[in-house]
């Protein structure tokens, strides 16, 4: 995971009113696999901003993997 990723939760955090498959943005990384992550709504207004491990995000993708095309 990278500066600018979009991401989505993992699992559901109700403490922070957030829940598993909400989707936010890499905005700043702090340390290797800790990141800061926005989540904003479909007219981009944040609505949280917290500091979350890289277990419990997953990268989302808006093509086909390089990788995966190779593996097959």
């Amino acid at each position: 995971m990278k500066l600018l990723d979009v991401v989505a939760l993992t699992e559901d955090l109700p403490e922070l009113g957030l829940h598993r498959g909400q989707v936010g943005t890499i905005v700043e990384e702090y340390e290797p696999g800790v990141f800061e992550v926005e989540f904003s709504d479909l007219t981009g207004k944040a609505y949280a901003v917290e500091t979350l491990n890289a277990s419990q995000l997953m990268t989302l993708y808006h093509q086909q993997l390089v990788e995966k095309l190779l593996a097959n």
